[in-house]
């Protein structure tokens, strides 16, 4: 689980980041990025959206965990970002490594599109 100061927790966020945010899409995952004004170097704070699409509560479970466990690996950077990465049905059928590749590509191309200047990949 990720700590509370790194996780999206108010609809008003997840509404601001799926509307004004930058976003990019791959085969299984959606993922929209947003700067914050309020804290421009704070945490990263990521949200998850799984809906009934993905399947039962089992593979909607696995989807989230998944994608949980990768968010956590991308928060050391921390640059002020509201992410919000949204499962498509076939999310929780892919492998982690398939997975893996599709998050991490789209968080690259994303934070590139929300206007963030970084002099390293992430």
């Amino acid at each position: 689980m990720l700590p509370k100061n790194q996780r999206l927790r108010f609809s008003q966020d997840f509404t601001a980041t799926v509307r004004s945010g930058a976003r990019t899409g791959r085969r299984n995952v959606v993922l929209y990025a947003r700067v914050r004004n309020d804290e421009p170097q704070g945490n990263n704070r990521f949200g998850f959206i799984v809906s009934k699409a993905v399947g039962n509560a089992v593979h909607r479970n696995l989807a989230k965990r998944r994608m949980r466990a990768l968010a956590a690996q991308f928060t050391a950077d921390a640059i002020g970002l509201d992410v919000v990465v949204r499962a498509l049905p076939g999310a929780a059928d892919v492998t982690w490594d398939e997975l893996s590749q599709q998050v991490e590509s789209g968080l690259v191309t994303v934070i590139r599109k929300a206007g963030v200047k970084r002099e390293e990949g992430l």
